[in-house]
């Protein structure tokens, strides 16, 4: 029975070594959403950082401040939802489709 217990902590330190590899490999991947066909662009990484923000000079209007907070908010939304889709393919991929509650 002591022999079993030993083979699932090792594998549970295996699977936690993987899992920092992967979050650390996530860090250096970026994905990329726009908005307002393409006047306003987020990078976001796999750590749902917000890495860059790119504006069209053509969409600032200092009348209509709400449309650009509007797009702003809509590309980073849309780039953190594939950033977190990202990491829970590359999770998949380590768990074998199993969702584990609060792996990530």
């Amino acid at each position: 029975m002591a022999k079993g217990l030993g083979n699932m902590m090792k594998q549970a330190q295996q699977m936690q070594q993987k899992m920092m590899r992967i979050q650390e490999e996530m860090e250096q991947r970026e994905v990329e959403a726009s908005a307002g066909g393409g006047m306003v662009t987020a990078v976001v990484n796999g750590k749902q950082q917000v890495l860059s923000i790119k504006i069209d000079p053509g969409v600032v209007d200092s009348d209509d401040v709400e449309m650009l907070q509007d797009l702003i908010m809509v590309a980073i939304n849309d780039a953190i939802g594939r950033s977190q889709e990202m990491m829970q393919q590359e999770m998949a991929k380590l768990t074998g489709g199993m969702n584990i509650p609060g792996l990530f």
